[in-house]
């Protein structure tokens, strides 16, 4: 049985709001208005899903009760801060590899969001600040500068992949 999209309870909006000002800081719940739609897993009845726009937005991540995002969810986000939040920028030269799904080693970072931890949700952007990609950081911003070897993000989406 196929996933049905569905409008959210009032309770289920607030928490998917309140998850994506937590996870990305202030304003990020503008991404997700009322006009969301889910998909709930069929046995738990959970949040697994957020589309906008029948755009898949993110997927809601039962272990820890985050937001993993996808390609429409990072361009929203893109247009709700400024750079260098949630952003890594990378060099030119990669981007079309980026874009495929590789994941950005530390050598090809340029510009980090100084906030930045490990294992957070970013948006990989070149240097016209256009969406490359969104994944999950391995480092922080100072180690993904000064490392020259190593993955400093693991790529889930490009726009081409």
């Amino acid at each position: 049985m196929p996933l049905q999209l569905v409008k959210p309870r009032l309770h289920e909006l607030r928490r998917i709001r309140v998850v994506a000002n937590y996870q990305f800081g202030r304003g990020a719940s503008k991404a997700f208005p009322k006009t969301i739609l889910i998909t709930r897993s069929p046995h738990t009845h959970r949040i697994r899903h957020i589309f906008r726009d029948n755009s898949l937005l993110a997927t809601y991540r039962p272990k820890d009760g985050l937001l993993a995002l996808s390609i429409a969810g990072g361009e929203a986000l893109l247009g709700i801060f400024k750079p260098p939040r949630l952003r890594v920028r990378v060099v030119s030269g990669v981007e079309e590899f980026i874009k495929e799904g590789g994941n950005v080693f530390c050598k090809h970072v340029q510009e980090v969001d100084p906030e930045l931890r490990p294992a957070e949700e970013v948006l990989v952007v070149d240097r016209k600040d256009k969406l490359l990609a969104v994944g999950r950081s391995f480092f922080n911003a100072e180690e993904m500068l000064s490392f020259k070897v190593g993955v400093g993000v693991k790529v889930r989406h490009g726009v081409e992949g």
